[in-house]
């Protein structure tokens, strides 16, 4: 069985109509077929009539049949016969020749017409209309009148072809008329995976729009879902900012305990603090960023991107570096702002400290997906380098400040989206990092 309920559908009505049209044609045919033959027969009964009347008994010899109005009768094997039984000799039709009928021998009873089915000359099927006649004197005679079966299966089989053609443009039409109904009642369904398809891109946030009684029940039930995933994620950004206060205030007041403390004490709990620090600030991140991919959203990259390179070179005034910014002012990340931010924020934040001075922040529409690409002119990182970094508090340079979770977070926020992270020398001379996200739609 096919999936698509298109095929189904049309499957099925498919099979009712070439039922429902070779039991049409059967009962037609048959129905035409038995009409016909009383017509047969009837024809054959006013020959038979006929016959009687042309028939003459001479006082002083055998009966005698003036000919028929029907000229078959006078050619032989023409497929239209007449016959006389008598006790001497038969008088037969010149069309017979020199056969006689095999009349079957039953006994009918006097002026009673019976109808059989035999085989007459050349083997041909014949109809037979027959009746018992008594003369005014003498014994009775049996007068038959007979018909070749192609005066009846021929018409019936012209009829039986041109029915079959007409039943089949008739299911033609009604298939016709099918798809097309199919296909109508079918679209609300395609319009509800555009919609969905719009969602996806972060086009609308609900399923919107009027549509039909059977339909509107799973509109409203998936908008009911979406409402409860929106009160979801909104309960977990919470969370993590409740539990971001809750667990760094504590440590900042420890650290800051801690300064009066014995020296040799104080800079073990110090680095144990500052571990502590690194991974909530870490799984904070990473449940933040996984709460937010709860539905498709974009985000204007050119501004956003122009907007994260002044704050990075802001955060770091002892390090004079020019961000320069490629991207369209219509292409649009298919992240929620708040990712974006975090992936482009912590990467162009890692190049302003080892950027010489230059850095280029490009992004892109490229083979169905966005590509960010931020580079720099620093020294760079060596190939046996490049996975340490994304080691969550991985530090390749103790000396640069700095939690070592900036690449560890974007890689993180990037699978979330199903994309992924590369570093490789870039143009500038420096390090480049090149972020590749598949497109939501």
């Amino acid at each position: 069985m096919p999936r698509s309920l298109r095929a189904r559908l049309l499957i099925g009505a498919g099979l009712w109509l070439a039922v429902a049209m070779a039991g049409s044609w059967l009962a037609l045919t048959a129905l035409f077929r038995d009409h016909l033959q009383q017509q047969v027969e009837a024809t054959l009964a006013t020959h038979l009539d006929q016959l009687l009347a042309n028939l003459d008994f001479p006082a002083d010899g055998p009966p005698t049949v003036r000919p028929l109005s029907d000229p078959r009768f006078a050619k032989p094997f023409s497929g239209l016969y007449w016959q006389i039984d008598r006790p001497d000799e038969p008088l037969r039709s010149r069309s017979l020749w020199d056969v006689a009928l095999p009349l079957p021998q039953d006994h009918p009873g006097s002026g009673e017409l019976h109808r059989h089915e035999i085989l007459g000359p050349r083997d041909r099927p014949l109809l037979v209309v027959e009746r018992i006649v008594q003369p005014p004197s003498g014994d009775p005679l049996r007068v038959a009148v007979a018909a070749d079966r192609a005066e009846l299966d021929r018409p019936a089989e012209q009829f039986g072809h041109a029915l079959a053609a007409s039943l089949a443009m008739v299911a033609a039409g009604i298939l016709a008329a099918a798809l097309a109904q199919v296909t109508l009642g079918l679209r609300p369904l395609g319009r509800l995976g555009a919609a969905l398809a719009r969602m996806r891109r972060g086009a609308a946030q609900r399923i919107e729009g009027t549509w039909p009684t059977e339909v509107q029940p799973l509109v409203g039930d998936f908008n009911a879902v979406l409402d409860h995933d929106a009160a979801v994620v909104a309960r977990a950004r919470t969370q993590a900012g409740n539990l971001a206060h809750a667990l760094k205030t504590p440590l900042s007041v420890l650290r800051n305990r801690m300064q009066a403390a014995d020296p040799a004490l104080r800079s073990a709990v110090l680095e144990d603090i500052e571990t502590m620090r690194r991974h909530v600030d870490h799984h904070l991140a990473r449940a933040r960023a996984a709460a937010r991919t709860v539905g498709g959203s974009r985000t204007p990259v050119r501004a956003r991107l122009s907007s994260l390179a002044r704050v990075a070179t802001l955060a770091h005034p002892d390090r004079a570096v020019s961000v320069t910014v490629q991207a369209d002012d219509a292409l649009l990340a298919p992240v929620e702002v708040q990712d974006f931010d975090e992936i482009a924020g912590n990467l162009l934040d890692n190049a302003v400290k080892w950027a010489g001075g230059a850095i280029r922040a490009a992004a892109e529409s490229r083979d169905g997906g966005f590509v960010l690409t931020i580079e720099d002119d620093g020294p760079g990182l060596p190939v046996a380098a490049r996975d340490r970094v994304f080691a969550r508090g991985e530090r390749l340079d103790e000396q640069t400040p700095g939690s070592g979770l900036g690449l560890a977070i974007v890689r993180d926020v990037v699978e979330l989206y199903g994309g992924g992270v590369a570093l490789d020398a870039g143009a500038l001379g420096g390090l480049r990092v090149t972020v590749r996200l598949p497109d939501a739609a």
